[in-house]
């Protein structure tokens, strides 16, 4: 194990140190990480092998990086923004994600009759959330209109969010489907309770924590290094106070996201700094694991009905509901064709993929949402890689540079 990390930490360094580099070949560093996380894992005999199944506490340090992810993204949505494009933010999150999550079930029932339908549910809400980080140079492509790459930033940084809380209910009614057949009123019952304890114990902490950082700061009661420190311990109180009350611990931290978000516009701008960083670092360390998923998956073989429904997963069943969603907006044709189309999946996906397949057993549905799930990431980290210098090309020669993003109003 030791030497794993150490291999991991020495492959994240050399990225580190050519990273100008190696963006000029739009190699981030969730790609890096997750190319050594294949070279390393391939093979009969790999030189490293991670077995998860038998990791302990492998569940709760998943959840901690989704919880410590959900938290930065609920902060870091600019509230400008959100006033600035209402309409389209709320048809974006109150319709088009709905209609997605609907597609993206419905499409995985037309595919795979034979799987119970929670299991098909849960896969949806797999495949569904959004993460910019794999196509990032898209988000910081000047070509492209601030206001897209705007409202770009507020979907991905909410959806994941909005969709946790399902996700939770799915995989309580497919494991409760699994264990006692079509009883599973119990877990849904248990699974809106967790919901509510988390949401109880997120509002607690955040708005809490959030009136008295605010405080603080005003009266120069600390240090700006504190307030980083302060602000990197608010998830983690989330989730161990709602883990404790019996709720789930990333949506809490969701939750207090939201809360302290306002608090944060008080205090320095590099306050969650700390976090994201180490957010940053967890998630990197998640995509090497990714990359052994992707190794045991090809190398068992290609499944073609997988394949075809991640290219729909990534591409119909999202782009569809928006384009249907924003009808009657200001944005052109070719704006809500970019904001159908750029929705890559990443991180979000690949913990709720895992934690699908910890939670549910493999004739459960585990292994085929994490097979499923595998795919699709890696349709999306294609495609959507693929085509962001084409988008860029494509706007450049139709107007101007827009400006840089405006700040949090």
């Amino acid at each position: 194990m030791l030497l794993a990390v150490t291999v991991i930490a020495g492959i994240l360094f050399t990225w580190c140190v050519l990273s100008r580099r190696l963006a000029l070949w739009s190699i981030t560093a969730p790609i890096a990480m997750m190319v050594a996380g294949i070279a390393l894992t391939s093979g009969s005999d790999p030189p490293l092998v991670f077995d998860l199944g038998d990791m302990a506490g492998f569940e709760h340090a998943v959840e901690v990086v989704l919880a410590l992810l959900l938290f930065v993204d609920a902060t870091e949505v600019p509230a400008g923004v959100i006033r600035r494009e209402r309409r389209i933010v709320a048809r974006l999150l109150g319709a088009a994600l709905p209609l997605t999550l609907v597609a993206a079930f419905l499409t995985a029932l037309a595919f795979f009759p034979d799987e119970p339908g929670w299991v098909l549910a849960t896969l949806a809400t797999v495949v569904v959330p959004l993460d910019l980080a794999p196509a990032s140079a898209v988000v910081r492509d000047k070509r492209i209109p601030a206001r897209l790459r705007e409202v770009l930033n507020v979907e991905g940084g909410l959806s994941d969010g909005i969709v946790s809380p399902v996700f939770l209910l799915c995989v309580a009614a497919a494991a409760e489907y699994h264990t006692v057949g079509d009883d599973y009123t119990e877990a849904l019952l248990d699974a809106v309770g967790a919901a509510g304890w988390a949401v109880g114990a997120g509002s607690l902490v955040g708005y809490v924590t959030g009136w008295l950082l605010r405080r603080s700061w005003a009266r120069d009661w600390t240090l700006p290094g504190a307030t980083r420190l302060a602000v990197l311990s608010v998830p983690i109180a989330a989730y161990s106070l709602s883990a404790a009350l019996g709720g789930n611990g990333f949506v809490a931290s969701f939750v207090a996201g939201v809360c302290i978000a306002p608090a944060m516009r008080h205090l320095p701008g590099d306050t969650v700094k700390m976090t994201d960083d180490l957010v940053t670092l967890l998630t990197l360390a998640l995509w090497f694991l990714f990359g052994q998923l992707v190794s045991d998956e090809f190398w068992d073989g290609f499944h073609l009905s997988v394949v075809l429904y991640a290219l729909l997963a990534v591409t119909l069943v999202r782009l569809v509901p928006v384009m249907l969603a924003l009808i009657g907006t200001d944005l052109s044709l070719s704006d809500r064709l970019f904001l159908g189309w750029m929705g890559p999946r990443g991180v979000t996906s690949v913990v709720f993929g895992l934690l699908a397949a910890i939670e549910l057993p493999a004739a459960g549905g585990g292994d085929f949402i994490s097979r499923v799930m595998v795919i699709t990431v890696m349709v999306s980290i294609v495609l959507h890689g693929l085509s962001a210098e084409p988008i860029g090309r494509r706007y450049a020669r139709g107007r101007p540079a827009s400006p840089e993003p405006r700040g949090v109003g």
